[in-house]
This record gives C-alpha cells, sequence and structure tokens, in this order.
C-alpha cells in the first residue's frame, strides 16, 4: 500500500512532522493501526541495517528514532484500546557508575522498531535497581550496556544479585558496550553479546520468538 511505503520512507529520511502527518491519514483512512505500525517497524529496520553496514552513522539513527516516536505518539492510545500488545518486554540501563547513553538509547530505539516494549532504566543503574525493576515490570530481556571497563564488573554483580533473588532463571540477559567482548559475556554467564545496536534489536527480537515457540 503506497502511504505505507511511505511512512516508512519519510522515517528512513527523519522527518517526523511528515510521519505524523501520514500515520494520522492513514489511520483516518481506516488502515489498520497493526499495518501502521508495521510500517514503522519496517523503516527501522532498514535504518538498523544500514547502521550496521556503515552506510548511516549515529545522528542519522537519532533523527530516524525521533520521527519513529513522532508516529508512535499517535499509535500508543489506538494501540492499547485494542489490545495489541508488543512482542516482549526488555528493561534496559547502563550499569553503575557509567554515565554514557548514545549507546543504550540506540539500543532503545531499535528494539522499539522491532516492536519490543522497553522500559529505560537510564545510567549508573545499580544492581539492586535492576532487581527491584525486573520484580516490578517482569520483562523477558535484561539489557545492560557498558561503556567503561571499570564498570564492567557491575554486569556480573547484577547477574549475580538476579541470581540471588531467585530471577535469572527467567531471564534473558543481553550485555553491549565498547569494551564488552563474547569472551567476558561467556564468562559473566549472560545468554547474548552483541557488538552493535541493530545487531542487540535483531537478537532480541529472535531470543522472545523462540521462547514462545
Amino acid at each position: 500500500m503506497e502511504i505505507l511505503n511511505e511512512i516508512s520512507e519519510k522515517l528512513q529520511a527523519g522527518s517526523a512532522p511528515k510521519v505524523r502527518q501520514l500515520v494520522s491519514y492513514a489511520l483516518n483512512q481506516g488502515i489498520d493501526v497493526k499495518e501502521v505500525l508495521n510500517a514503522l517497524i519496517d523503516g527501522m529496520g532498514v535504518v538498523g541495517v544500514k547502521f550496521k553496514n556503515n552506510e548511516i552513522y549515529v545522528p542519522e539513527v537519532l533523527i530516524a528514532a525521533r520521527a519513529m516516536n513522532a508516529g508512535l505518539e499517535i499509535l500508543k492510545p489506538i494501540l492499547t484500546e485494542t489490545g495489541v500488545k508488543p512482542i516482549g518486554k526488555v528493561i534496559i540501563g547502563t550499569v553503575a557508575g557509567d554515565l554514557h547513553d548514545i549507546g543504550k538509547n540506540l539500543v532503545k530505539m531499535m528494539m522499539i522498531g522491532a516492536g519490543l516494549e522497553v522500559i529505560d532504566l537510564g545510567v549508573d543503574v545499580t544492581p539492586q535497581k535492576f532487581v527491584s525493576a525486573v520484580k516490578e515490570f517482569n520483562p523477558d530481556i535484561v539489557a545492560m550496556s557498558a561503556l567503561l571497563t571499570t564498570t564492567m564488573s557491575s554486569m556480573r554483580k547484577t547477574i549475580e544479585s538476579l541470581e540471588k533473588e531467585g530471577l535469572r532463571s527467567k531471564l534473558i540477559v543481553m550485555i553491549g558496550g565498547a569494551p564488552v567482548t563474547e569472551n567476558y559475556a561467556k564468562e559473566i554467564s549472560a545468554d547474548i553479546y552483541t557488538p552493535d545496536a541493530a545487531s542487540a534489536a535483531e537478537k532480541a527480537k529472535e531470543a522472545i520468538l523462540k521462547r514462545v515457540a
């Protein structure tokens, strides 16, 4: 459908006002809210692939994410009313002692773009705060970011805290960030490590769908 393609294209171009306008128009034309949501998700998916292939960079991704949010603002109340559920729920945060958030924000946007509900705990998130959030929100995934080598140990402490509280077994734990490696993920018993935001969204979606299947 032409209008849905246009929504996807304008999102990729980062035009928030146009996306907002087209989403409203599509809904007024009686197009199903799920189809409109899928157009936003498809657009963000293209952005993710381009980012992964170094065809575009962080500023373009953030502008596209802003355009996606403009469309989601209109869709959210309708999605809630119609009971359309996200495919899964993620809690995300930069670990204790670390105040970097650009990488985390990119991962969050990509995950929302993949149809996941994301609860962002912000930066400098202590193990206890992760534990409390898991108890409150009952997510499928806990995603942790660290940009400093000195704060990576907080990832291990968070996983240990989740284990102590008996919460670890029901969660998928994802980690990422500049100093983080696949080996470190294995060492601290995290389930998933990804090197970039687009891969993080893909792996998260894959892991949740596998669990549901």
